[in-house]
């Protein structure tokens, strides 16, 4: 057996009968270390690596099933082009030559005729570089329009942290903290988190006290001090009561609140416009709960709070966001050992120059959903924007669309609402491992290699940066997106931009490090300098040094400078009649074995998770005369969907929760997969309001029915 290495193997070299590779996996955000073991250029096992800073030898049905993904006999090889109509499952194999040159023609007649804003680039939740290349290909080539899923994933937290503290706040990888506040996040599955789940147990084996916030009773809630179940989508309003809590309680840390922050003052006249009876109401938690939670949080050091994706879901996100982001400073627990802490960046080429933002700067006033200041900045727009420019042709006419590592039926708002737009564009081109239900209504599918079978870099939030070293060749014809994006822009006259060879991007985004990409991949992992209380030698990198709890830069661009909540528009309070015909209150949940709409089809995996399953307590399912295992409809007046039920008394009787990102692989082409039948966008709307500065909809937290199926 040759010892793990980062280090892959190479083409010359005399190969051993079976080795292993030590790499990363990047199926979700985990970044689990993994020890791959490869026999005649095959993965034939997958372990989880116990040296792994990031796993400590951890490993999910995902990493284990990696054979299974690499392998299946449906894996997309060739580039395909649609020969009858859209969604009726007719294809025929072309060369990447012809694929190229046929996409690249479209897209400069698009340009040449409407625009190169009439052009669209989509990408799902990115797992490497592919979104850095899509946006340096949008920049030269003129398209402000970059869809991503930012608007209701991780950007509401990235930018509430970066307008608070002027850098992003995560919790401490290598100090335990006292007390843990695990906030819209089931990470013990499905890892939405920055502090591991081995710091996590080490610390509640040490004796940290663990607060959950979470509609559902996850594993974690189990073992939690205290178990918080707000409505779906209330989440702003219960931060905004612990607030209150600890101001008028004095358990703010009043040093740091002096010292280093600014608005506190404001903050105390505004928290009065939240009583905690109101707080109560909408979210559904005994104001006694809010008070204990405030004290624990506030009294014991360090604290963290690690928050997950469900918070991104409303059009509260970024405010809610923000809340929680001012309940970190006032407890005093920023930039300490064990609580939340902003590390260094790590020493990588900065994003803005390796997408030409300098060379060519987005036209702002050209993008779709620009009114979304925030999400403008950041150069990305929210889906529902583009579905909508593309069904109404406003602000213009959008004519094509290339969409990479995502999958739009499933994963956008008003699923009915994005089928017609994807129906309606003249070119759609999609980049995937296998069809899916968007990849076949494309008129060119194009095939893409794994995360495992190309060279790559990729930061872990902030905190690391990793080597991701070529593992096995790709089978057939397979390209990384990387790769892809790099000759497609050749062909369409970019080629002062990109390179000979796409690798050679990663020399570059490695420069600062002073190492090449060969010289990083043995080394495989590069940590942050980990430094604490940075802000007592040069302050915070806001505008004032401190942290701002007012922040006047939001109030400059037309935003709400300190946090606030609006009740959505779909709810018990604010559309009481809706609700006497919708009465319960929808939420969703993803199951560990699969990432988003991804898996459906990997055996290993759907053995685990074989259908759709609805979750409904035993109280509301007797009502309704439902038992358990019966096939139930679950409804808004949007559209019904179909799944198993599971009684779940844990739960809340005025809740039900649909699983996520479900399709059917096994129905086939000619019915689409059966993306429509338990698809739980069939049921979210995409219309506004909308939370004012990035986008976000409300996925979470509306009203529905249930009735046997």
């Amino acid at each position: 057996m040759v010892k793990p290495s980062f280090a892959p193997r190479k083409g010359g070299d005399v190969k051993p009968q079976r080795e292993k590779v030590r790499t990363f996996c990047r199926m979700c955000f985990g970044r689990c270390g993994l020890l791959v073991t490869v026999e005649g250029e095959r993965v034939i096992k997958v372990e989880g690596d116990p040296e792994s800073p990031l796993s400590k030898g951890e490993l999910c049905p995902k990493g284990a099933a990696l054979p299974q993904i690499l392998y299946h006999p449906d894996r997309l090889r060739y580039p395909q082009r649609r020969e009858g109509e859209r969604g009726k499952g007719e294809w025929v194999s072309i060369s990447w030559d012809e694929a190229l040159t046929t996409i690249a023609q479209r897209l400069n007649s698009f340009k040449r005729d409407f625009g190169p804003e009439s052009v669209v680039i989509g990408l799902g939740d990115p797992k490497g570089l592919e979104l850095a290349f899509a946006q340096r290909f949008a920049s030269a080539f003129g398209t402000p329009n970059v869809a991503t899923p930012g608007h209701i994933c991780h950007m509401p937290r990235d930018l509430a942290s970066a307008f608070t503290f002027g850098s992003p706040c995560l919790g401490d990888n290598q100090n335990l903290p006292s007390c843990i506040v695990v906030w819209g996040s089931n990470m013990l599955q499905t890892h939405d988190a920055s502090i591991t789940r081995s710091v996590l147990r080490s610390a509640l084996n040490n004796g940290a006290k663990l607060i959950v916030i979470d509609p559902q009773k996850t594993a974690l809630a189990s073992r939690a001090e205290l178990w918080i179940k707000p409505r779906p989508g209330s989440d702003g309003s219960l931060a905004l009561g612990v607030m209150k809590v600890m101001i008028e309680e004095n358990l703010c840390d009043e040093n740091f609140v002096a010292n280093w922050t600014t608005g506190f003052d404001r903050l105390r006249e505004h928290i009065k416009n939240y009583p905690l009876d109101v707080v109560e109401e909408i979210t559904w938690v005994p104001r006694e709960q809010i008070a204990e939670a405030a004290r624990l949080y506030a009294q014991i050091k360090p604290a963290t709070i690690q928050w997950g994706n469900a918070l991104d879901h409303t059009s509260n996100s970024f405010q809610t966001c923000r809340a929680i982001s001012i309940l970190r400073a006032i407890s005093g627990n920023v930039d300490i050992p064990g609580g939340d802490i902003m590390p260094s960046p790590i020493p990588i080429t900065r994003p803005g120059h390796f997408m030409l933002l300098r060379e060519f700067p987005r036209k702002l006033e050209k993008m779709i959903g620009g009114e979304f200041k925030l999400a403008a900045r950041s150069a990305f727009i929210p889906r529902q924007s583009v579905i909508k420019a593309i069904l109404e042709a406003e602000p213009y006419p959008v004519k094509a669309a290339l969409l990479i590592g995502t999958n739009p039926l499933l994963t956008y708002p008003n699923a009915k609402e994005t089928y017609d737009a994807l129906m309606k564009l003249e070119f759609l081109v999609v980049s995937e491992l296998f069809m899916t239900p968007t990849a076949e209504l494309a008129d060119i599918v194009l095939p893409a290699a794994t995360n495992f079978e190309f060279d790559e870099v990729g930061p872990y939030p902030s905190l690391y940066l990793l080597a991701y070293p070529k593992i096995v060749e790709p089978p057939g014809e397979c390209w990384s997106d990387m790769r892809m994006i790099n000759e497609l822009a050749k062909r369409v006259g970019l080629e002062e931009y990109f390179w000979a060879d796409e690798r050679d991007a990663l020399d570059l985004i490695l420069q600062p490090t002073g190492l090449s990409f060969e010289e990083f991949k043995k080394e495989g992992i590069l940590q942050a300098e980990r430094k604490y209380r940075k802000y007592e030698e040069s302050g915070f990198r806001t505008p004032s040094g401190k942290v701002e709890i007012y922040s006047q830069q939001l109030e400059e661009l037309g935003y709400s400078p300190l946090p606030i909540y609006n009740e959505p528009p779909e709810t018990p309070y604010s559309s009481p009649e809706l609700a006497r015909e919708y009465p319960l209150v929808l939420t969703n949940a993803k199951e560990p074995c699969f990432c988003h709409s991804a898996h459906r089809n990997i055996p290993r995996l759907r053995r685990i998770a074989p259908e759709p399953r609805a979750q409904l307590n035993p109280e509301t399912a007797a009502r309704l005369g439902l038992k358990d295992g019966d096939w139930v409809y679950i409804e808004t007046k949007r559209g019904r969907i179909r799944q198993r039920l599971s009684l779940n008394g844990e739960l809340d009787p005025r809740v039900v929760v649909v699983a996520f990102g479900w399709w059917f692989p096994e129905k086939g082409a000619s019915q689409l997969y059966g993306w429509a039948e338990a698809n739980v966008n069939i049921l979210t709307e995409s219309a506004p309001p909308y939370e004012p500065a990035l986008g976000s909809v409300n996925l979470r937290g509306i009203l529905c029915k249930v009735s046997k199926a």
